[in-house]
């Protein structure tokens, strides 16, 4: 049995040394929309790009094989791989849902809901005992799996929620976005799919936008292939390329976000201004020993209550220093967010308070940059 090998070099090794035309170390880029036959009437790997890509390839094949997956499927978007997954059920089928899940697939599965393509159930998912009810009462087809959840950090139990899944023989499938492969392996947890924005810690340099789609099964990667291909949302070949050479630096970059993110965390813990703080690093979190069980890490996120709502959160953000108030995540540089007004603007005020998140709530996505500068920030912000 060869022996598993370890993520550094997984990423480092990818696609190296495949020219064989001019033996180039590192994998050329092809940028070409179509691929000329050899010959008429005989079928070859490569014809048109939308169908299959060799950049694309090898960044599909790095991320299925960091996933212990069959095979990977590279799309234009991390929102376009949630939708390819969507596609692989039926009409009128039940699908259960976070109801902390991002803002973005929330308002993608409500609206297939509201269109009857499929009946969307937002269930918290951290009960075990009424997540079994709800499957028993429900059946659905599909559960999806968003862990740490957006934006407060919540982890539930991949491996036991995997398990009440094949009583109703449903599908599950874990957004993994927040940790990675470098933090959490929900195949080997019992999961049939894994997906990720690869616009955010896969890629880390906030240059592209990107998302794949990791299966368990040949059965359901081609599936997804031939979805992916029929929807025509493949990822573009310099996409992939960009994408790819971010990958490489992956494990060494996903270690000083987590520091950075504890070391922020404590601060927080400490500071009278503030009221909860949610990074599953720190004991006190909710899910911090679930997370501890099955993640290799803590992550790079973090979020915090504010006190003084919505007031004082105007105010941090005019002082704060070092963090660029941004959406999106998992970059080299420190970002801050407020979910409320941006990355869960598509839900209700019933639906955010449902979900935890509050006026006076603000996500953290640490970066790469000196610990000490970001405190110094983040005071600056305080104050």
């Amino acid at each position: 049995m060869t022996k598993k090998i370890n993520i550094d070099t997984v990423v480092t090794r990818a696609g190296l040394e495949t020219d064989s035309q001019h033996g180039a170390v590192v994998p050329p880029l092809y940028l070409s929309s179509n691929f000329a036959f050899k010959q008429f009437e005989k079928e070859q790997k490569y014809d048109y790009t939308r169908c299959g890509n060799p950049t694309r390839d090898i960044l599909a094949e790095a991320l299925a094989e960091l996933e212990e997956g069959f095979g990977g499927t590279i799309t234009s978007s991390g929102l376009s791989a949630v939708g390819l997954v969507a596609n692989l059920i039926n009409a009128n089928d039940h699908v259960i849902l976070p109801h902390d899940c991002y803002g973005g697939t929330f308002r993608l599965f409500s609206m297939l809901h509201d269109k009857g393509y499929l009946t969307a159930h937002f269930i918290d998912q951290s009960s075990l005992e009424k997540l079994e009810q709800s499957i028993v009462k429900i059946k659905p087809r599909l559960i999806w799996i968003e862990t740490p959840s957006n934006p407060l950090l919540q982890s539930v139990d991949i491996r036991a929620i995997a398990r009440l899944a094949k009583t109703s023989k449903a599908l599950v499938a874990v957004d993994n976005t927040f940790l990675s492969p470098a933090l959490q392996n929900p195949l080997t947890l019992g999961a049939d799919i894994v997906m990720h924005s690869t616009t955010k810690y896969i890629n880390g340099h906030s240059d592209v936008v990107g998302g794949a789609v990791i299966a368990k099964t040949k059965k359901l990667h081609d599936q997804i292939q031939d979805w992916a291909n029929a929807m025509g949302v493949a990822g573009a070949p310099f996409d992939s390329y960009l994408t790819l050479r971010g990958l490489r630096t992956l494990n060494l970059r996903m270690k000083t976000h987590e520091k950075n993110a504890m070391g922020l965390a404590e601060v927080l813990s400490n500071n009278k201004k503030v009221g909860t703080v949610y990074y599953p690093g720190l004991e006190s979190h909710p899910s911090h020993l679930i997370a501890q069980k099955q993640q290799k890490g803590f992550g790079g996120m973090l979020s915090f209550e504010l006190k003084g709502g919505l007031s004082a959160v105007r105010k941090f953000f005019k002082q704060v220093e070092h963090f660029s108030l941004a959406e999106s995540l998992g970059g080299f540089e420190s970002l801050v967010c407020h979910p409320y007004t941006m990355t869960h603007a598509p839900l209700t005020a019933k639906e955010k308070k449902i979900a935890g998140i509050s006026e006076g709530l603000i996500r953290i996505s640490a970066g790469l940059e000196d610990l000490d500068d970001l405190i110094d920030g983040l005071k600056a912000g305080l104050k």
